[in-house]
């Protein structure tokens, strides 16, 4: 989603600020602009398209400035262009950049046309620098004129404000979307993901909602919802430059493919002992209130959903627990009932996806015995609001779609089903049994990587296809799922999943010799069933791509059969991930697509 960074500083800003746009990339965009101010008048730049094409036009033009605000947008209100890109203005005099949604921001853009203002742009940020202005002109500070703009609000938003006659100070506010301050030297900055300042600093503070600061070169002061000036905790991170960087590989997704056998095993790190996982590993007195847990409810949108319909499996056979599973999107919407002593569990790669921070927030007004997320970033807003949390521990994953982040999530997830089972004390040997694959598992991944001589094989035969279909059976279903999206994500391939018994239910009617079907058939009570519904793809001249077990036997006349590494069957849903993850990978290099940046998508979808 959109990207936001400024800096107050005692030397020339514009380098460090494409430089933050540029660490944002990954998030998706589709323009980039930056303000900077010149003694009595503001440099503004913005262009349609890559940040190097602001990058270029800031090497002509050679602006200096010690205060600016830049940004990246991806498109919600008014189409890509120059006009709809940030920041905005209102008559020269402010300047804004603003990630999320105003809901009422026809409301408020008809008032203010009343007032005399006239809007260049379709977005439905451009209102926030009028109404700022409008206040402004009222006799106001910066300071107030944010408080009263920000009562006007409705939605989601984190800002970042300059006033051309205030050449010192930022004004930023934050309400349901991430925003930061970094501590530099000489220097403080403000972000919206603490990767666009790394190297910079290691010391964030973490804006709450309704806070609203002003940051200077030397100094900044945060004021909360009631314009109370409070002290926010400093929070130390350590990005190193080689998690942002993509060293040898190709792009970053190739990078966060072959990382995760590492990530699994920061994942697994000091939350397993002996044959069983520790207690208290999402939080102190979490193992407590696991004993008491009857009923779990996920919540989450795409990948992490299907890491979702995965656990599901795992907590009634593991844990004996029923599972609901709902999009993150829909929970609200449905009424949902909550049985006695039922927990919330949300799941999100960045923890600031908007739809399942909604649901969690609307949960909270519900009677859930707690709430848990499964996340990869510790200051997130999911794992603030949460009252326990598992951190996944992969790293910052840069590429668009998500690869080591879905693995270590079912890792998580998998602690979590564990955990479950020994606070309700059951199962005590199937937890070893598990307990001993997990500690093996980044071996298993490793050698599944090397797979990748044989998927580059099969890669072209399904690179010049137009559709695909993914068939799995059971707790493999979300991982066709997964393979499905992650093929359409990055190639632009049309391609579904489909549970392999529902094949003969309607889309048998696609199956000829353009649609590639790829299956996954592990070693399990549903394996000779899967086979029995390839044998009605071949019939149909159907080409078959099997990822299976090398115990199962079977014969294609067009396709190939790939043998997976041995696993046990409760952790082969990770292993049969990574093939589908490759697969996707080379297809799309194959069709020369954007692959880390893929076209109408955001790595952290922060608007509803």
């Amino acid at each position: 989603m959109c990207g936001i960074i400024a800096a107050a500083s005692n030397r020339n800003v514009g380098k460090l600020l494409v430089k933050g746009l540029h660490r944002m990339e990954y998030r998706g965009y589709d323009s980039a602009g930056i303000a900077l101010h010149q003694d009595d008048q503001i440099a503004h730049l913005r262009t349609l398209g890559k940040v190097k094409l602001l990058e270029d036009k800031m090497i002509e033009e050679k602006p200096k400035s010690k205060l600016g605000i830049a940004h990246t947008r991806w498109a919600t209100h008014g189409e890509p262009s120059e006009e709809n890109a940030h920041p905005h203005k209102s008559n020269e005099r402010i300047y804004i950049v603003h990630n999320g949604i105003i809901e009422n921001y026809l409301n408020l853009k008809e008032f203010l046309k009343k007032e005399g203002y006239a809007f260049s742009s379709q977005t439905d940020s451009e209102l926030i620098a009028h109404m700022l202005e409008f206040f402004l002109n009222q006799g106001n500070s910066i300071l107030d004129a944010m408080y009263l703009t920000k009562e006007k609000l409705d939605g989601a938003y984190a800002i970042a404000a300059i006033d051309k006659e205030d050449d010192k100070n930022i004004i930023i506010a934050r309400s349901k979307s991430p925003l930061l301050i970094g501590i530099g030297t000489d220097e403080l900055l403000a972000a919206s993901d603490p990767l666009a300042i790394s190297g910079l600093t290691n010391e964030f503070i973490f804006l709450e909602d309704g806070d609203v600061a002003q940051i200077s070169a030397d100094d900044f002061k945060i004021y909360d919802d009631s314009k109370k000036q409070v002290e926010r905790e400093i929070t130390h991170i350590d990005i190193s430059h080689e998690a942002s960087s993509k060293g040898d590989y190709r792009h970053f997704m190739e990078k966060e493919i072959y990382e995760q056998p590492a990530a699994i095993l920061n994942t697994i790190d000091g939350r397993v002992g002996g044959d069983d996982v520790l207690d208290n590993i999402f939080g102190l007195g979490s193992s407590e209130m696991f004993s008491k847990v009857k009923r779990i409810q996920i919540v989450a949108c795409g990948t992490s959903l299907h890491a979702g319909r995965v656990a599901a499996n795992w907590f009634s056979a593991i844990s004996e627990l029923p599972t609901q599973v709902d999009y993150a999107s829909e929970y609200r919407y449905k009424n949902p009932h909550v049985d006695q002593d039922s927990l919330l569990v949300t799941i999100s790669q960045s923890g600031e996806t908007a739809d399942t921070l909604a649901a969690l927030r609307y949960a909270q007004e519900k009677d859930y015995l707690s709430s848990l997320t499964v996340c990869n970033v510790p200051t997130s807003s999911l794992a603030r609001e949460s009252e326990y949390s598992i951190f996944t521990n992969a790293g910052p994953e840069i590429g668009v779609a998500s690869t080591k982040a879905f693995t270590t999530q079912l890792a998580g997830l998998m602690l979590l089903a564990l955990s479950l089972a020994k606070s309700r004390d059951v199962n005590p040997k199937l937890r070893t049994r598990v307990i001993t694959a997990m500690r093996s598992l980044a071996d298993t991944v490793e050698e599944t990587l090397k797979l990748k001589d044989e998927i580059l094989e099969i890669a072209p035969e399904i690179a010049s296809k137009d559709n695909a279909l993914f068939l799995g059976r059971g707790i493999f279903y979300p991982i066709a799922k997964e393979g499905a999206l992650k093929l359409k994500e990055i190639s632009y391939i049309h391609a579904e999943a489909y549970p392999a018994g529902e094949l003969k239910h309607g889309p048998l009617a696609l199956i000829d010799e353009d649609m590639p079907v790829i299956a996954l058939a592990p070693e399990s009570e549903i394996a000779e069933k899967l086979v029995s519904n390839l044998e009605e793809v071949k019939a149909r001249g159907g080409t078959i791509y099997v990822f299976s077990d090398p115990s199962i036997s079977m014969e294609l006349k067009s396709g190939r059969i790939i043998k997976m590494p041995k696993c046990d069957f409760l952790l082969t849903p990770i292993i049969y991930t990574i093939p589908l993850q490759i697969l996707s990978y080379e297809v799309a290099l194959l069709r020369g697509t954007d692959i880390d940046q893929p076209r109408n998508l955001a790595k952290s979808v922060t608007v509803e």
